[in-house]
């Protein structure tokens, strides 16, 4: 390969012989027809070797952009290649807006679909959930459309990248709003414990940030559609701006204190004009049932003179159950706890494998784009549609064009 391609984190450097960046889906088609093994790039955001391959390594970037809203106003359909940010500003200025976003505006659609990323709030589902079409270009080489209401449709939206080169999506949308964000210091565990399901429903969107030094919580952000002022909880309000990591300056985030503005400028936690670290670091999450979520906390507790040393920060959220096969969220609402390690992989390896012990009997799913040690096979004993997706891959992939290593370990193959 003459050129040296890495994730954005630069903990994982790719093996592929080629990257190549088609420009049309005639070209994506001709790349896959060719034979593989091939796997795809989104914006980088994955701490694993999920998108490796020593095969072709394909980044849907350069296609033509596609932003096209339905006559009712009610989807977007959109490229493969087109980011969040980008989307987002799209749809503010045609008057609508996604129901959600993820923290980081700056991550590929597609991406953050097939990994079933996610924001927060009790009634917000992960942002596949949004999804009503999946265009895809499959082993064959040949294109493959799967719509809501379709047999295997929820098996298709997180995909993993196993089933094939999405090349379009529609996703649905809502009227414009407004939302207000809000940042308190020091909620303690004992406020938490008592109040747990008020604190994490107090918001379109809730999370909560501890660095585990202590059981306590260092800040909780707020985003809201009423104003609020005041103390709340025991917790203070934030006497200036905050980056999710204590102690970073808070330039890139997004604003704070109750000042109104547009729902992509408060949904994420970082603006999209700005690049909100230089990726030095790792990522794990967990998610468990939405009733186990002061459980999990606890777990963490346990064995936080272990995780501190590693860690930057863990933010906790909750997302609402959805009916896709491979969310972590299929059939459950949830809390995720999400930490952001060191940029050290021999030091923080350990300290995951510790905390996957500890939240075991809490039978926690894990991101699937993060950094884990769990078994492929208890992954899949979590998913009870597990050999439904095996099918379908098969079905779609016979001649593993889009397996890796990676994929092989979780299919059983």
């Amino acid at each position: 390969m003459s050129e040296r391609v890495t994730n954005w984190a630069g903990n994982i450097v790719f093996g592929a012989r080629r990257v190549l960046r088609p420009t049309s889906v005639d070209e994506v088609a001709e790349i896959v027809a060719a034979g593989g093994p091939i796997r795809v790039l989104g914006s980088g955001h994955s701490f694993n070797r999920m998108a490796d391959t020593d095969g072709t390594l394909v980044s849907l970037a350069g296609l033509p952009r596609v932003l096209e809203i339905s006559p009712d106003r009610r989807s977007v359909r959109v490229d493969g290649g087109v980011r969040y940010g980008e989307l987002a500003a799209f749809l503010y200025d045609n008057g609508l807006a996604l129901g959600n976003m993820a923290s980081l505006p700056h991550i590929s659609v597609a991406g953050a679909i097939m990994t079933a990323t996610h924001g927060s709030g009790e009634r917000n589902k992960n942002l596949a959930a949004a999804i009503s079409s999946v265009e895809l270009i499959d082993g064959s080489g040949k294109p493959a459309t799967f719509r809501r209401g379709d047999a295997d449709f929820q098996g298709a939206v997180v995909g993993l990248g196993a089933l094939g080169v999405v090349t379009a999506l529609t996703l649905d949308v809502v009227p414009s709003f407004e939302l207000r964000q809000y940042v308190y210091d020091n909620l303690t565990r004992a406020e938490l414990g008592r109040h747990f399901d008020e604190v994490m429903g107090n918001g379109y969107s809730v999370s909560l940030f501890t660095d585990w030094t202590s059981a306590d919580v260092n800040h909780v952000w707020l985003k809201r559609l009423d104003p609020m002022e005041g103390a709340w909880f025991g917790a203070t309000p934030a006497p200036e701006k905050r980056h999710p990591v204590p102690g970073m300056p808070a330039t890139n985030s997004t604003e704070q204190g109750g000042v109104p503005g547009p729902w992509y400028t408060r949904l994420p936690h970082f603006k999209p004009e700005f690049t909100p670290s230089n990726g030095s670091e790792l990522q794990s999450e967990y998610h468990v049932a939405r009733a186990d979520g002061l459980a999990a906390l606890d777990a963490v507790a346990a064995i936080r003179e272990q995780v501190a040393p590693v860690l930057q920060v863990c933010e906790v959220r909750t997302i609402a159950a959805d009916d896709l096969w491979l969310s972590p969220n299929y059939e459950r609402d949830s809390v995720a706890l999400h930490f952001t390690w060191i940029a050290d992989t021999e030091a923080v390896l350990p300290v995951v494998s510790a905390l996957e012990a500890a939240l075991a009997p809490l039978d926690p799913r894990t991101h699937w784009g993060k950094v884990f040690t769990t078994d492929p096979a208890v992954i899949r004993a979590q998913y009870p549609r597990f050999a439904d997706f095996e099918r379908l891959a098969r079905r779609l992939d016979p001649n593993g064009t889009f397996r890796n290593s990676w994929v092989d370990a979780l299919l059983g193959a």
